[in-house]
């Protein structure tokens, strides 16, 4: 949570939380210099993982990839997706991501497609970025990226999803994530997608970065669902088992449940 306090770590701690994964995401402006992506990728992978056990005893886990926004630079991300496979190798990293659409370019859909092959040859779980804009026409576009590589669909997390993606989401074998934040979806609207889809393969995250947001989204939401009648083991499925069961097919996952 490298836009969050320490007392955030410990919050989360305090609300049941034991174990983050943290994405290489956007960090609130534009990266101009590949030397800016590998100064934030080491600062993830050791600053963060060392002050999460310091602030709250708490494991930490981070994913790498060339977040699509900064795709569109495509000369500084071609010399940032030369290295990404050097990260790949590191004790905390537990996959490629996020990675997928922002506006839906053609750099996008280079950059997107060169990180499904990183993943795949190395058998690493991927978390997929739908875009912010026209939603439901980039998420079939990274279906059908998915589906014409022949990737491996059990590894990826096609995340962000809402009321208008989740027909197309679920035509897959890939996992569905729901981010608790504001633009995105409320706990509300994602409980109600559950209780008409299911929980198999559906996953619960948060995101915590300098926007309004939530690092406690997921316990509140595992909260409202109890109070809302659901058997205690279906919220378990949603906010524990599935995202431990996807992210231990990597090998640095070390996570003892």
């Amino acid at each position: 949570m490298v836009s969050r306090s320490a007392e955030d770590y410990r919050r989360a701690r305090h609300a049941g939380i034991e174990c983050c994964i943290e994405p290489a995401f956007w960090s609130g402006q534009d990266k101009r210099h590949a030397g800016a992506f590998f100064d934030y990728f080491e600062q993830i992978i050791d600053h963060e993982t060392d002050r999460a056990e310091r602030a709250a005893n708490m494991d930490h886990y981070v994913t790498i990839g060339l977040e699509p926004k900064e795709a569109n630079y495509r000369d500084m991300a071609a010399e940032v997706l030369d290295r990404i496979p050097e990260y790949l190798d590191r004790d905390p990293v537990v996959g490629v991501g996020e990675i997928g659409f922002d506006q839906v370019t053609d750099a996008e859909e280079w950059a997107f497609r060169r990180q499904l092959e990183l993943a795949e040859d190395r058998e690493l779980p991927v978390i997929v970025h739908t875009p912010h804009t026209d939603k439901p026409s980039g998420t079939e576009r990274i279906v059908e990226i998915i589906e014409e590589m022949g990737v491996t669909q059990e590894r990826i997390i096609i995340d962000h999803n809402t009321e208008n993606t989740i027909d197309i989401s679920t035509r897959t074998d890939c996992w569905i994530g729901f981010t608790l934040y504001p633009g995105k979806i409320e706990a509300a609207s994602a409980i109600d997608l559950l209780e008409e889809y299911g929980t198999d393969n559906m996953i619960f995250n948060s995101a915590a970065d300098w926007d309004p947001s939530d690092p406690l989204a997921v316990p509140k939401a595992r909260d409202r669902m109890i109070d809302r009648g659901w058997d205690r083991e279906e919220v378990r499925t949603v906010v524990f088992d599935n995202p431990y069961e996807f992210f231990n097919q990597s090998p640095n996952f070390d996570y003892e449940a």
